[in-house]
């Protein structure tokens, strides 16, 4: 079987923790050469130090992705170090959910979650659209959600960074047939990433499970109790009821393992028994 991850250059924001440490964790096993992007210099420094003897195969860079220039001098570092970038992975994100009520005090961190979620998006494919068309190919994976599929309500702000770049990603995709390729992934809810720590006013959640609020609440309760027989925490089960950061994770590294010549360009990924509407 062919290996379509070895000795690719993968460039990864939010590297340092979440989906983005995993998918590098991952891909380095399998003998890429990995491109760190974060602003947390601390977690970036536990990746390498992790890695062991394929720290020579990591490059980790600090820097934030809501700035178009620190974006632009990370790819090219990336390019000194490895000679070229065959994949990027536009991670990075923050979910504050809120509803418009809450905007007094959600106004700070949904400007951030545009900057991110969104402008980082943008920076990110400026900082290596260039070389990947002067390489002739390149791939680019774009970190969606579910959210971004349909306005529900507490994640206004949230969803409609999601949905512009589901839109950005696919006019990328349009403009670059043939040179570079596009994923937009778009994961359900993956509690156990610690992105709820940004969430602004806990009963924004509501939107997305709409009267299947409260059995959600319930079953999550018996999860974390153990009091559901296992099924629920069982990949293996039709009930998995909540998606793991390392299934998700893996979904983006197959996305990654393909031939130049095949895109999977749209791949939402759920727990089979998740209750979430969208």
């Amino acid at each position: 079987m062919v290996d379509h991850i070895a000795a690719k250059v993968i460039m990864i924001t939010g590297a340092a923790g979440g989906f983005g440490r995993l998918v590098a964790e991952k891909t380095l096993i399998r003998g890429a050469r990995v491109v760190a992007i974060d602003v947390d210099s601390a977690g970036l420094a536990e990746l390498q130090e992790c890695v062991g003897d394929g720290s020579d195969r990591v490059k980790t860079v600090a820097a934030d992705v809501r700035d178009r220039a620190e974006m632009a001098s990370a790819a090219s570092k990336a390019v000194d170090a490895f000679g070229q970038i065959d994949v990027l992975v536009n991670n990075a994100g923050i979910m504050p959910l809120a509803f418009f009520a809450d905007h007094v005090a959600a106004a700070e961190a949904w400007e951030r979650c545009i900057d991110i979620n969104f402008k980082g998006v943008v920076n990110g494919i400026a900082a290596v659209h260039d070389t990947m068309i002067r390489q002739g190919r390149g791939h680019i994976v774009n970190l969606s959600s579910i959210y971004g599929n349909y306005p529900v309500a507490g994640a206004a702000i949230y969803g409609a960074t999601k949905a512009a770049v589901n839109v950005l990603s696919e006019s990328l995709r349009q403009e670059s047939q043939g040179r570079i390729k596009v994923t937009t992934i778009r994961p359900t809810g993956v509690p156990a990433t610690g992105l709820g720590a940004g969430v602004i006013n806990p009963a924004a959640i509501g939107g997305i499970l709409g009267a299947q609020e409260s059995v959600f609440m319930e079953k999550m309760v018996q999860v974390l109790a153990g009091e559901d027989g296992g099924e629920a925490s069982d990949p293996d089960s039709i009930a998995y009821f909540s998606l793991s950061p390392d299934q998700l994770a893996d979904q983006i590294v197959y996305a990654i393992d393909q031939p130049w010549g095949v895109s999977i360009s749209d791949l939402t990924v759920r727990a089979s028994g998740d209750l979430y509407m969208i």
